[in-house]
């Protein structure tokens, strides 16, 4: 028998599967990060790579047991994300960088955070198909990140960064399929 939990259960399971799958592609990223206290204002421009990850994949694996999961399968889909950015700060060096996501139940897995190299866990949402709202905490600071689809060729990202229930930083992005 399958318990309206069950259902839930699945129903956000696979409209995140849905959304991983639509992220998919190459994406053209503008982005500013708002510091609240001071005022600073920093722009990146990036270049990012989703890659659709389906339950089995190698890498969703490695991410189960990073985790410990005692079902390797367990996580259902995910993502493989690589970027290559680069700031308006002058002299600051272009970063690259990747991260792999899987999800379970209403679990997100990562293999690493924004601020440590260290796997972490988050707590994800869907506000309708195609909006992914994500809740990271880990060594006193809270992610709470919004990814919305725009069509098929636009997404909107804003991540707001707290500290000791104290808001700190927002990050807006503007990210184009190319």
């Amino acid at each position: 028998m399958t318990t309206s939990i069950q259902t839930a259960q699945y129903t956000l399971e696979a409209l995140a599967d849905k959304f991983f799958e639509q992220s998919q592609g190459n994406w053209h990223s503008e982005r500013r990060y708002y510091t609240l206290k001071s005022g600073q204002i920093e722009e990146v421009v990036s270049h990012i790579t989703v890659k659709y990850l389906e339950r089995g994949n190698e890498e969703l694996l490695e991410l189960a047991q990073m985790h410990e999961l005692e079902d390797p399968n367990a996580i259902i889909c995910g993502s493989r994300i690589t970027w290559e950015s680069n700031y308006s700060e002058p002299g600051r060096k272009p970063t690259t960088g990747s991260t792999i996501f899987g999800i379970q139940g209403n679990i997100l897995y990562r293999d690493r955070g924004f601020a440590t190299p260290k796997p972490v866990t988050a707590i994800y949402t869907m506000r309708d198909p195609k909006t992914l709202h994500l809740r990271t905490e880990y060594n006193g600071s809270a992610f709470e990140e919004e990814i919305k689809l725009i069509g098929a060729s636009h997404r909107t990202r804003q991540t707001i960064i707290s500290r000791a229930g104290e808001e700190i930083m927002i990050g807006q992005y503007l990210e184009r399929r190319i």
